[in-house]
């Protein structure tokens, strides 16, 4: 994203990661500063874009300095945490005298990199104007959703969806081997039909080939799961698919998978591929 907005333009102040090598690599490549603190990130910038693994993190950073010296600033959030998180950052920026906006992705680094991300954004309409200049350069005509915490429903919405049909297509193509069918044909023939699907596209020959190169990571799928399926119990909702799709993903991370794409579930659905140690 970053490297994005430079080429359209804008001037990158600082960079800052949990991985002080890989700040300091990028921010030589943008000519930035490699911030050492958040505050530092701040005072240097007008506008801020984060991106964070889950609610921890999220609440680390904006407890942890971010909004030093805030009064004016814009923050767009990237993360898909819980909408409540997106809900208190908002409140904890206008406390300080900035703004907020919940700008949830659904897509991956190329897209990021191209300018075509699929953005999903919750928060206040004028904070969303304010910031659709920016965000149009990272994705194609950004979506605003409502409220904060509204976009992250939504993504939550997504990513379960998105993680049940990677599981299916898993299943699939794994019973598919088993019975000798030509995976290429089968996919073929998928795409043609009702079982077709976007996961399909991105995953399919990927699953046949073991090609599990990280984009979305399967520790981050089990994770989004969960988001959703809290979202159901608080409404009264059994959503009994989204349940057993996670289950798949927390045995992934527990068997030392978590790292592979979400394609990698494949590795459980495959005959004679992953096996649990047994001890």
């Amino acid at each position: 994203m970053a490297r994005r907005l430079k080429d359209c333009g804008y001037e990158i102040a600082a960079i800052y990661d949990v991985n002080a090598d890989t700040a300091k690599a990028v921010a030589q490549e943008l000519g930035a500063k490699a911030a050492e603190r958040l505050q530092e990130v701040t005072r240097a910038s007008d506008v801020v874009i984060t991106v964070v693994t889950d609610d921890k993190a999220m609440k680390r950073i904006f407890n942890g300095g971010l909004l030093s010296r805030a009064r004016g600033k814009l923050f767009i959030d990237c993360a898909t945490i819980t909408p409540e998180v997106h809900v208190w950052v908002e409140a904890k920026a206008e406390k300080a005298g900035a703004q907020s906006l919940e700008a949830c992705m659904a897509s991956s680094i190329t897209q990021a990199r191209q300018g075509s991300l699929y953005l999903m954004c919750g928060g206040k309409p004028e904070v969303f104007e304010r910031a659709k200049p920016i965000l149009e350069k990272l994705g194609n005509a950004p979506r605003y959703i409502g409220p904060a915490g509204k976009a992250a429903q939504v993504k939550a919405l997504v990513n379960m969806v998105m993680n049940i049909n990677t599981a299916g297509l898993a299943e699939g193509l794994g019973l598919a081997a088993a019975l000798g069918l030509d995976l290429a044909t089968v996919r073929e023939v998928f795409s043609q039909t009702g079982a077709n699907s976007q996961v399909l596209k991105t995953d399919g020959e990927d699953m046949e080939k073991r090609d599990h190169s990280c984009f979305f990571s399967a520790e981050h799928a089990a994770k989004d799961s969960g988001i959703a399926l809290k979202l159901g119990k608080g409404q009264g909702l059994n959503l009994p698919l989204a349940a057993v799709t996670k289950k798949q993903y927390d045995r992934m991370v527990s068997e030392g998978l978590g790292n592979l794409d979400k394609s990698g579930i494949a590795e459980l659905t495959f005959k004679d591929r992953h096996r649990a140690s047994q001890g």
